[in-house]
């Protein structure tokens, strides 16, 4: 079978499945081929033998019965950063590189900043800085040990060592410290929420995605507790989820924050909120 014919069938048979189904059968059999896509596309009629089709085929079978792409190659791309991904980490979104844009426009040429990025699971936003702001202060942590392994290995493959990593619930880790930044992509999801039965988050760690009854427990704990941990004019950087703009405004203002900005994501949802501290 030649390569455009096994990524027309494969990407057939994830259609149902996956909203990028094209994208996915790439990803999928460059992996099990060890190319990339780029080598794809320059060899459309490059013949497969039968221990290549296998492979592939077991590969996607594990897609087809829902396991992530990112769990079944064991990597993801976040920011052009290649980061190895497992079922400790949650799976780093585009989403979420609006919170690196945001900080890199905020804070364009500062050398002396100091930045915490709380429950970094894979490393991605604290890594994604760094690459961009090498001489920043960078402290990034998280209370599950299994997590942190996998972000000090991205680090390591990255030479990004810059980054102090630390294992503790929120501020715990960080006590007597300042930032100029307190980042963090929490848990937001509500405990009964549908969302949890479907798609990749039935394989990403339930304590990186749900937090109390309403999605807001860990939001409301590190809004209330970052006061005390920023500098002066320092920022607080949350991510949430879609339809939670309002009650994040509010856990804002009830915690003293000004200039609040809200921001939307790729897909036009609100997606960040940024708050200064008085």
């Amino acid at each position: 079978m030649l390569i455009s014919q096994c990524l027309s069938r494969a990407s057939h048979q994830l259609a149902e499945l996956s909203d990028s189904p094209r994208l996915e059968a790439e990803v999928l059999l460059a992996y099990s081929l060890q190319k990339n896509r780029t080598w794809l596309a320059t060899w459309p009629d490059q013949t497969l033998n039968e221990a290549q089709l296998n492979e592939f085929e077991n590969l996607l079978l594990k897609r087809i019965k829902g396991h992530p792409v990112a769990h079944i190659t064991g990597q993801r791309e976040f920011w052009s950063l290649n980061l190895t991904v497992n079922k400790d980490t949650l799976i780093p979104r585009p989403d979420t590189e609006l919170m690196i844009e945001q900080i890199l426009q905020l804070y364009p040429q500062e050398k002396n900043i100091c930045l915490a990025d709380m429950g970094t699971g894979s490393g991605a936003i604290a890594l994604a800085i760094a690459s961009e702001r090498p001489n920043w202060q960078i402290i990034a942590t998280d209370q599950s040990a299994a997590a942190l392994q996998v972000a000090r290995q991205n680090a390591c493959a990255l030479d990004l060592q810059q980054i102090e990593f630390r294992q503790g619930d929120w501020f715990q880790p960080l006590q007597g410290l300042q930032f100029d930044i307190i980042a963090s992509n929490p848990p937001y999801i509500p405990l009964n929420d549908p969302h949890l039965q479907q798609g990749d988050v039935r394989f990403e760690p339930t304590a990186a995605l749900v937090s109390g009854n309403d999605g807001l427990n860990d939001i409301r704990h590190i809004a209330a507790h970052a006061g005390a941990h920023l500098r002066p004019q320092g920022r607080l950087i949350i991510e949430h989820g879609y339809n939670q703009k309002q009650e994040i405004f509010d856990v804002f203002i009830e915690n003293n924050y000004s200039n609040i900005t809200q921001l939307l994501d790729i897909s036009k949802n609100p997606r960040l909120t940024i708050g200064l501290k008085q």
